[in-house]
């Protein structure tokens, strides 16, 4: 990968940080869309565990469940033993699978999933070959991955997203997670150890200014709605109406800062006209 969109020594400017403590960690590194604009890149950590019983005890199964990987330098190896068994990695679409060949090398049982024809695009880009033991398609819906994943994680493929993105909530932290259903940018956190402020640069002004949560959110709702969805925005609608169901509260999003708390009221705001579409779609049925 050009050292124009991801750090030459990403192990001097990745943030390794508990976001909920022995549950779920993010690695925070720079990356610079096309080269020029600092978009940010993070990769997310999380245990799941089995519950025998709808009760606060929780047994430790040690399994791990890694969402978009970043660079899989030797401090994050480090914190994954800390953590645990790796038993799944994630690609969240089409356009977050770089890393997969290195994590699935040293983590050679872990089941990796990602949405369908990503398999095909890296033949054709000629990456490492990697077997996906889970394939999201709209023509064959994934309704179980294992026991102990279907207990804490709900999903939902996104087959109208122009990168065809697979979401997923998990419900025992409410926690949102998600690669480029939509962005909170500035990267702040992302490019915090690195010495570049990501406001700068006409491209990164221009981009924070349309993919930020601020305010009404109207340029990111217009970009989503004329951009990332325009194929098939009745069918987008109907997937944002499903997620809107889920009861999060935190939102990890792969570029831009995590959003805590108002996660919930965030993503109904950016994603509204999409919502209200899907309302009439009800209605008109």
């Amino acid at each position: 990968m050009s050292s124009k969109l991801v750090p030459s020594d990403p192990a001097s400017v990745m943030v390794i940080r508990d976001v909920v403590p022995r549950v779920i960690t993010t690695l925070s590194v720079p990356f610079w869309r096309f080269g020029r604009v600092k978009i940010g890149g993070r990769g997310t950590i999380g245990t799941t565990s089995q519950s025998l019983t709808l009760s606060t005890v929780r047994l430790e199964s040690g399994a791990l469940a890694v969402f978009s990987p970043v660079a899989l330098t030797e401090d994050v190896k480090r914190k994954v033993s800390e953590m645990g068994e790796v038993k799944y990695i994630a690609a969240l679409d089409n356009e977050h699978h770089i890393f997969l060949g290195p994590w699935h090398s040293e983590y050679p049982n872990a089941q990796v999933m990602g949405p369908e024809m990503l398999p095909e695009k890296r033949a054709k880009q000629n990456n490492e070959n990697v077997p996906f033991s889970v394939l999201f398609s709209a023509s064959k819906p994934v309704t179980s991955i294992s026991p102990e994943f279907d207990a804490e994680f709900d999903w939902e493929y996104v087959p109208s997203h122009v990168n065809k993105e697979v979401v997923f909530h998990h419900r025992p932290t409410r926690t949102l997670i998600q690669a480029d259903l939509m962005f909170n940018l500035p990267a702040t956190e992302q490019f915090s150890k690195s010495g570049v402020d990501p406001n700068t640069g006409i491209f990164s002004k221009i981009f924070n200014a349309l993919q930020n949560t601020k305010g009404d959110a109207k340029w990111q709702q217009r970009t989503i709605w004329y951009g990332t969805s325009a194929k098939d925005r009745n069918g987008f609608s109907k997937s944002m109406e499903r997620i809107d169901k889920w009861g999060f509260e935190r939102i990890i999003s792969c570029h831009g800062d995590v959003i805590e708390g108002e996660g919930k009221g965030i993503f109904e705001k950016v994603m509204k006209w999409h919502l209200d579409a899907a309302k009439a779609q009800n209605k008109s049925a």
